[in-house]
């Protein structure tokens, strides 16, 4: 009984964290809180390749996505995809008030049918010459480019990113095409 009661109380401690961590400071531009303004914020959350988007404490920038790549790293240590790796190097800067810890594992890949690709984090350690994608904690005002890594079907195109500063939080839209 005791251990279903610990169990319990570990589980509430868990989402009730959840719940705390995908807070976000963002706010409208528009200044007003009708249903027009919550338009124009969701408008505002779809970003292409170069155009900074924000989520929560972070301003993510998508540099460039490359993919058909069949192996990263180098000669002696490196991985092979699976089907095909796509590269997408991505600038994250905090434009919060206290540091916020970056982590890889939290983006998401989507193909034109909606199917969702997670990140190799594993890939992305050879693909990333200073762990900038694994668990950085990055401080206000400070930035890192890094390269998230998705191992995809090789016959797969992706066609957007979804980008968060935590993995709570809602996430932005970033069009690959």
């Amino acid at each position: 009984m005791r251990r279903t009661t610990a169990l319990a109380l570990a589980a509430a401690a868990l989402v009730a964290f959840g719940c705390s961590a995908g807070s976000t400071d963002e706010t409208s531009s528009s200044g007003g809180g009708d249903g027009a303004a919550k338009g124009e914020e969701k408008a505002a959350k779809t970003a292409k390749i170069g155009q900074p988007a924000r989520d929560g404490k972070f301003e993510f920038t998508v540099k460039s996505s490359k993919c058909g790549v069949a192996k990263v790293g180098d000669s002696v240590l490196g991985e092979k995809a699976q089907g095909q790796f796509c590269l997408v190097t991505i600038n994250v800067k905090n434009i919060g008030k206290e540091a916020q810890m970056f982590d890889g594992s939290s983006q998401k890949a989507y193909a034109a049918d909606g199917t969702e690709y997670s990140s190799d984090t594993g890939a992305a350690i050879y693909a990333n010459k200073n762990a900038e994608t694994f668990l950085n904690d990055i401080n206000p005002g400070n930035q890192v480019t890094g390269v998230v890594v998705f191992d995809i079907p090789k016959n797969v195109k992706l066609a957007k990113l979804e980008l968060h500063d935590s993995p709570f939080s809602g996430g932005v839209t970033v069009a690959l095409s």
